[in-house]
């Protein structure tokens, strides 16, 4: 099978969060497979500044656009398992950030992201790959999938391709005025209810929705989740209509990137077998927090999370004034954001310098410090399609303490003291009270070592791998009817 991919960010090229490290990691795992995967993002500045042995593959390759002629090129990187082609046009790309500046979002988002997903399908026609599937992500490229239909519809290249559309999170739709159609070249009356109009904008997601093949989600309960209003953020109708082309792959971990046996940034590496460079890890943990060394009976909690309402750290803010420190932890925070959040955060480790270590910051050596050195972690998320970092963290022997929702709920289950069964702590509402009780439960267990030694094997023994994951996607691949 030839899959084309297209996504607007992946790792290591460009990252913002876990949509690159599902875009990076899923190919390769495919390729492996033996299916021939070629992945497309945008040439953006820190990809050409970062990236030198690119080669150029197509030059000045011409494009309608907005009624005038308008060319890009495309250079690429067979370096990979898969060639990795980047779309070139630096009035769109050519920019400090992916999607915008700490003031913003670009006001042309829209045009930048339909011009890439144009100059996508343009470049398979180019460079002559016509594939089984098109897998695109997230509403960044989900317009392709209108062009494949409105543009591309009765072109012979694309007559035996199907497309798959994986939304990361529905939250994030790609809203823009009406002009935008007239002005990326596809049909006005696509502004319809039955269309791409959602209350009075173009919704590029919805075209993901609409014209894909087939829809997945990153975890089996988001995929429900989203057909509720609580989660539906408007679509759930429509989500509920296609319910029947609607599946979840839980995402993957890369397990050569994220391994406490031979991860080289970590203080001391270990294994489930011999557990005892952890405690290394812990010590140096806490020193990079600049954190007072505590008593071997108090866990240390992490946290590595971008600073965001929805993933919990108001209910984690009111915890903290609600007592969170009585129970008996030391918490270590990772993460940079939303201004109000971050103020909120650097008030409270004012107030609790002892027992709280906070890093304003988007920081990979110490996100992989944190794994090996807490001895829990906390996804308080008030909705997580995936989540990957629980995943991270019971390879490390970190137990997760989680909210269950979406992929947290799929990926981690309540530790039950009398089976010995379960690799974490979950909790259901949405309250610092019940994060607490959650981490009450979780020291709790802690105390007995010989009830934590066995949730530590346990979690360390839980396989997340992207082999897992590939093979789902492979089987959903070829499952997709042919148009």
């Amino acid at each position: 099978m030839k899959i084309a991919m297209l996504a607007s960010e992946v790792a290591p090229y460009a990252k913002t969060g876990g949509l690159a490290d599902v875009a990076g990691a899923l190919p390769k795992f495919l390729s492996g497979r033996g299916l021939g995967v070629r992945v497309i993002l945008p040439f953006y500045r820190q990809i050409q500044e970062n990236s030198s042995a690119l080669v150029k593959v197509l030059d000045a390759y011409p494009l309608d656009w907005d009624g005038k002629r308008e060319f890009f090129s495309v250079w690429e990187d067979a370096a990979n398992p898969f060639s990795v082609w980047f779309i070139e046009k630096n009035e769109f790309f050519d920019r400090s950030g992916l999607y915008g500046t700490p003031a913003g979002d670009y006001p042309d988002n829209g045009e930048r992201f339909a011009f890439f997903s144009r100059a996508a399908l343009e470049t398979l026609k180019a460079l002559g790959f016509a594939p089984d599937v098109i897998h695109v992500h997230d509403w960044q490229s989900a317009i392709a999938l209108a062009y494949l239909k409105f543009s591309f519809g009765d072109d012979v290249f694309f007559k035996n391709t199907r497309s798959l559309f994986t939304i990361h999170n529905l939250a994030y739709q790609g809203l823009f005025d009406p002009a935008i159609l007239r002005t990326i070249g596809l049909p006005d009356d696509l502004f319809t209810t039955e269309g791409l109009e959602f209350y009075g904008k173009v919704n590029f997601l919805k075209a993901g929705i609409l014209y894909a093949t087939a829809i997945n989600t990153v975890s089996h309960k988001y995929s429900l989740e989203i057909q509720t209003p609580e989660y539906g953020c408007g679509l759930d109708g429509l989500l509920r209509a296609k319910s029947h082309i609607l599946a979840g792959i839980l995402n993957g971990v890369d397990y050569t990137a994220w391994n406490p046996a031979a991860d080289a940034v970590i203080a001391a590496n270990y294994t489930a077998a011999d557990l005892s460079g952890k405690a290394l890890c812990k010590k140096d943990l806490l020193d990079v927090f600049e954190l007072p060394s505590s008593r071997k009976d108090v866990p240390v909690i992490g946290l590595v999370s971008r600073l965001a309402g929805q993933k919990g750290l108001d209910i984690l803010g009111d915890a903290l004034g609600e007592g969170l420190f009585t129970v008996g932890v030391k918490l270590a925070v990772l993460g940079t954001g939303e201004e109000k959040i971050q103020a909120a955060l650097t008030s409270a480790k004012e107030r609790y310098p002892s027992f709280l270590g906070l890093k304003i910051a988007f920081d990979d050596r110490i996100a992989h410090k944190i794994m090996a050195g807490s001895d829990m972690f906390l996804i308080p998320s008030r909705y997580e399609p995936c989540g990957l970092t629980q995943m991270y963290a019971l390879k490390y022997g970190s137990i997760p303490v989680v909210r269950a929702t979406g992929g947290l709920d799929d990926s981690i289950q309540e530790f039950d003291r009398g089976e010995g069964t379960g690799n974490g702590f979950k909790f259901e509402d949405y309250s610092a009270k019940a994060l607490i009780s959650a981490v009450q439960k979780a020291v709790q267990v802690y105390k007995q070592k010989s009830l934590w030694a066995k949730i530590m094997q346990n979690a360390m023994a839980a396989d997340f791998s992207w082999d897992r994951s590939a093979r789902e996607y492979e089987v959903l691949y070829k499952q997709l009817p042919r148009i």
